[in-house]
């Protein structure tokens, strides 16, 4: 196994289109994806003191923040467009070995900063609905 370069931890939206072609969100400096499984416990008396997990329940999400510089691309107006308008869009998660996630995302959260000598900067908070799938 190989270690595998940060850079290549990209975000991608869709364009729209049917088939949808993803398009690189530019800018980012940094990409976290991260995701959370809900427990259903199953623990009883016959259990021996030991907790037991029923398995596949529960809900699982999934959680993509990034962070990065503002360059005005199509795909960040799309981001900011789905933000103020509250609205579900599919993305992609890509990585240095070729392995795609996709899904459909809510965009939970959208700053902007820019410090009077320094460049606009954006973070992003993406939370997942319905199933994340590879491609």
């Amino acid at each position: 196994m190989t270690a595998q370069k940060g850079s290549a931890f990209l975000l991608k939206i869709s364009d729209g289109a049917n088939p949808p072609t993803y398009q690189t969100v530019a800018g980012l400096r940094t990409t976290q994806m991260s995701v959370t499984g809900e427990t259903v416990v199953t623990t009883s008396k016959d259990s021996g003191g030991w907790r037991e997990l029923l398995s596949g329940a529960g809900t699982r999400t999934v959680s993509v923040s990034a962070a990065g510089i503002f360059l005005g691309s199509a795909a960040e107006t799309r981001i900011r467009v789905n933000a103020m308008e509250g609205t579900l869009d599919d993305y992609e998660l890509s990585f240095e070995d070729g392995e795609k996630l996709r899904g459909r995302f809510l965009v939970q959260r959208l700053d902007y900063a820019g410090d009077f000598n320094g460049e606009r900067n954006y973070t992003l908070q993406l939370e997942s609905s319905g199933a994340i799938a590879a491609a």
